[in-house]
């Protein structure tokens, strides 16, 4: 059950937030049966039950009004007055005391302009606010808090108001005819100077060729879409080999290496021992 109610709170914020632009953190406005029924059923601090409800931050406002009411009441409601006390004061400009429940519907008016969730026990109260626009309202069973879902009234509202913003009114209709003959009038003044200046020059011409061109000009339209040709691009440079360099070396070093190269293989060769001659003709009379 915690999961269901959670999202239909939720669905009730996000109905109130887009349609009627509330925003975080969301004002509470709690008079004092809402206080209260609080501090008897231990759901302190008000400000995270209230925030947990509304799955988002909060702040609580109460009136002068509700406080003196508070204080009327005795030494039963004495620490739910100290408790409202410590709340926020909203602004409701009445010289003279006024109930809880006149000087609420005083704060909140026709639009509550305040954006203000209204947190109450009066029932009567609460049937009052749902016939106004844009008002959600709080109350609590026990130790449970609830949001009540948004009323029939505030729904047809909502959608007079979108059928409103898709039709045109009249005031707009005025200004989009006057439009539309200021910019026929131009036109006409444009042509009937083309026309008197080909005249002028030519009068053999007709007055239809100019029309073609002098309207497309003046509204800056085109008569044919213009494509750019796309021209060719040279190679990537990255991908490219680089050029090997045929320049001949200098004759020098050529001869320099070949040298080398020489005296190496020379120092290659293997040397034979050598026998003397002596020796030889001495082996040769023996055999």
């Amino acid at each position: 059950m915690k999961v269901k109610k959670q999202k239909r709170h939720r669905k009730t914020v996000r109905f109130f937030s887009v349609c009627f632009g509330f925003r975080q953190p969301f004002k509470v406005l709690c008079d004092g049966t809402f206080v209260h029924h609080l501090l008897v059923n231990n759901i302190m601090p008000a400000d995270t039950a209230l925030s947990n409800c509304l799955c988002a931050p909060v702040k609580l406002f109460t009136t002068r009004c509700i406080l003196a009411e508070l204080k009327t009441l005795g030494a039963s409601y004495s620490h739910s007055f100290q408790a409202a006390n410590k709340l926020t004061i909203a602004r409701c400009d009445h010289e003279k005391r006024k109930g809880a429940d006149a000087c609420m519907l005083d704060v909140i008016g026709q639009n509550n302009p305040e954006h203000f969730f209204v947190a109450t026990q009066h029932v009567d109260l609460r049937n009052k606010l749902q016939e106004v626009p844009g008002v959600p309202l709080i109350f609590a069973l026990r130790n449970a808090l609830f949001l009540e879902p948004p009323s029939s009234f505030q729904h047809q509202f909502v959608k007079a108001s979108e059928e409103k913003r898709l039709h045109m009114t009249e005031k707009d209709h005025k200004l989009l005819e006057r439009k539309t003959r200021g910019l026929l009038e131009n036109e006409d003044v444009a042509q009937s100077n083309d026309v008197e200046g080909l005249e002028s020059h030519d009068p053999g011409l007709q007055a239809h060729n100019t029309r073609k061109h002098s309207t497309g000009k003046e509204l800056g339209v085109k008569d044919r879409v213009q494509f750019k040709r796309k021209k060719a691009k040279g190679p990537n440079p990255l991908s490219c080999k680089k050029k090997r360099s045929h320049e001949n070396p200098n004759p020098s070093s050529i001869k320099e290496s070949k040298e080398g190269d020489n005296i190496v293989r020379r120092s290659r060769r293997r040397k034979r021992p050598r026998r003397d001659k002596s020796i030889a003709g001495a082996d040769k009379d023996s055999k």
